[in-house]
């Protein structure tokens, strides 16, 4: 085995060590990525624990039915409602 011989097989396996780390590291981020999702799905399926989430979310729509109301009616009786509207949602 002459000198060109061992440097081109030592190319060789350095090119198939880099190979096999391209190939690791995707694999890698490919089942992190896996159990990324796997957990966003986990948590997607959870009930809500917090009751007080849910009535916040309510006192919002309700603002937003009546807020849309008051953009396609005309009427001045929406005057109360705008008022009590700016009561704090707490």
């Amino acid at each position: 085995m002459e000198f060109g011989d061992v440097i081109g097989l030592m190319i060789a396996m350095g090119g198939l060590v880099a190979i096999f780390n391209v190939f690791g590291s995707a694999y890698r981020r490919r089942l992190a990525h896996k159990e990324r999702i796997a957990e966003i799905r986990a948590q997607g399926s959870q009930p809500s624990s917090l009751p007080e989430k849910s009535e916040y979310v309510e006192k919002l729509e309700h603002r937003i039915r009546v807020l849309e109301r008051i953009a396609t009616d005309k009427t001045t009786a929406l005057a109360s409602e705008i008022e009590d509207l700016r009561a704090p949602v707490n």
